[in-house]
């Protein structure tokens, strides 16, 4: 059997307070139908990502409104997910060399996972390129609808992992993407949906802290609350450009000497290459002890990363490539504007010049950060609004609404 993942219970009537009776009613319409319908969500890890993130919540919401939900990860060791994360990379545009031997270990994995795949289903959930052989190698049985779910921005993806991944995508049932531009070239499924990732208001992470709250837990770290922190919460990966944000930060420091920067990362089991650029990236930053470089590993949880971006003066996703970018809603829903690299998902939160900036280089992101630094009124105004972009837009509520239509409409096939 694949692993199974607990999940603590949530009650969909704890949200109404945010989201409002109208959105609340919506759902449990959408959800009468259903009741009982079996779900499967499939990904690779239960921790360090956004995924994962996601279905600690989602899970549990949609049983609270009659689904028999379940989540699963999937069998791998180090030979695969330097596979996978190859693949990922080359997904968002990296060139890759994709040898015989890669494709053997993708394909074994794929068909181990699929034997470990028990039980039926009415719908059946893969989560990101590491799941997407499964549904070839389990057949049409196991599950009346087969969903591929992408997270990650593959409009412009290296031709050769494209073309490899692309017939086993096109016999699922449905797709679901961030954004249409995702779909790349001629791939199709009988029904598409667009469903954005979003947060759970009521996390760990996203639970409101007091600004003294937060800098208390922050100066554990090595912080020092009375001076001015900018902060950059993201994988050590090079699509998230950790070392753009330290050369952004370097500029401002300049005229501000009593700057400090936090990278804020985790380490997921999924993701052998982050270990690697955490060290490039600490090199990057050379022996300035106002830059202060974090992980999961050091202590720095859920309840951490709230008290980090709660506290910050100014909030950074500088990324190159971006599926969606979680933390970008995370930081805006706690009332900060971000500034945010104008690539993938992220247009879609940070509105430029209303709910932050949109940068497109270092010296972009230095200027920017510097005039909110400036301009702490400015700021404050633009973090209500973007508190509120996302109460509209990217609470986990959301995604059940939207899983709910797909469901709904899967079931009419």
């Amino acid at each position: 059997m694949l692993q199974q993942i607990n999940v603590e219970e949530k009650r969909l009537e704890d949200y109404r307070s945010i989201i409002g009776d109208s959105k609340m009613e919506e759902i449990l319409a959408l959800a009468a139908p259903l009741k009982g319908a079996k779900v499967l969500h499939v990904n690779a890890t239960a921790f360090g990502g956004g995924v994962s993130e996601i279905l600690y919540a989602l899970v549990p919401l949609m049983r609270d409104v009659g689904l028999d939900a379940e989540w699963q990860i999937l069998h791998g060791e180090d030979e695969f997910f330097n596979v996978t994360k190859s693949f990922h990379n080359a997904l968002q545009g990296a060139e890759i060399s994709l040898t015989e031997e890669a494709k053997e270990i993708f394909n074994r994995y794929g068909r181990l996972n699929a034997e470990a795949l028990e039980g039926d289903y009415d719908f059946v959930l893969m989560h990101d390129p590491q799941t997407a052989a499964i549904r070839h190698y389990h057949g049409h049985e196991g599950g009346k609808h087969w969903i591929w779910r992408c997270h990650i921005d593959t409009s412009t993806p290296y031709p050769e992992v494209w073309n490899f991944l692309q017939p086993y995508l096109e016999i699922y049932d449905a797709g679901i993407f961030t954004l249409e531009q995702y779909v790349y070239g001629d791939l199709e499924f009988p029904v598409l949906a667009l469903i954005t990732p979003t947060i759970d208001p009521l996390s760990p992470k996203n639970r409101p802290q007091t600004l003294q709250e937060s800098r208390e837990i922050i100066r554990r770290f090595g912080i020092d609350t009375n001076r001015p922190l900018l902060v950059q919460v993201s994988r050590f990966d090079p699509w998230k450009d950790p070392l753009g944000v330290t050369d952004a930060y370097r500029m401002i420091k300049v005229q501000m000497p009593e700057l400090q920067l936090a990278l804020v990362g985790s380490m997921a089991s999924d993701d052998p290459e982050g270990w690697d650029y955490y060290e490039r990236t600490i090199r990057h930053a050379g022996e300035d002890y106002d830059v202060h470089i974090l992980h999961n590993l050091h202590g720095v949880g859920n309840v951490e990363v709230n008290a980090f971006q709660n506290a910050a003066d100014v909030v950074i996703q500088k990324s190159t490539r971006e599926g969606f970018g979680m933390v970008v809603t995370e930081a805006l829903w706690k009332g900060k504007p971000v500034i945010g690299g104008n690539v993938g998902g992220i247009p879609l939160q940070v509105i430029d010049g209303k709910t932050g900036y949109l940068v497109d280089n270092p010296l972009m992101c230095a200027e920017r950060c510097y005039h909110l630094l400036q301009h702490p009124e400015e700021s404050k105004a633009m973090g209500q609004a973007a508190q509120e972009h996302v109460r509209d837009n990217f609470l986990i509520t959301e995604h059940l609404k939207n899983y709910l239509k797909l469901f709904t409409k899967l079931s009419a096939f």
